[in-house]
């Protein structure tokens, strides 16, 4: 099963995006999910992650204070807010389990132009 993540574009730094992530007719309510980002010729690496039942999230350090995780499983969504943009956040993100199957969905392009 690969999940999409939709949402992204072009933004002037400080802007704000949000990303979502649809899960339907998945089994993936139970599953702890996590937002991912690979920058041209960099690895993919974690952004953010979110438990079940979304009472707890972790994040990496450069996002910390300025991206919000959160998910509704009665929709079957999650979302990532982000705020306070930065050109170096600039990446194509993606979104899947954590930790993360092997097969990943297409991923939304963010763009933060400074």
């Amino acid at each position: 099963v690969q999940l999409q993540a939709s949402g992204g574009g072009l933004v002037q730094a400080g802007g704000s995006l949000r990303l979502s992530c649809d899960y339907f007719r998945t089994n993936f309510g139970i599953s702890s999910l996590g937002w991912y980002r690979q920058a041209p010729g960099k690895q993919r690496d974690l952004v953010a992650r979110i438990a079940p039942a979304g009472a707890l999230a972790i994040y990496a350090d450069s996002v910390k204070g300025r991206f919000t995780i959160s998910r509704d499983n009665s929709k079957e969504v999650m979302y990532l807010q982000m705020d306070s943009l930065r050109p170096e956040d600039t990446a194509t993100y993606f979104c899947n389990k954590y930790p993360p199957s092997d097969s990943w969905g297409r991923g939304t392009l963010v763009t933060v132009s400074s």
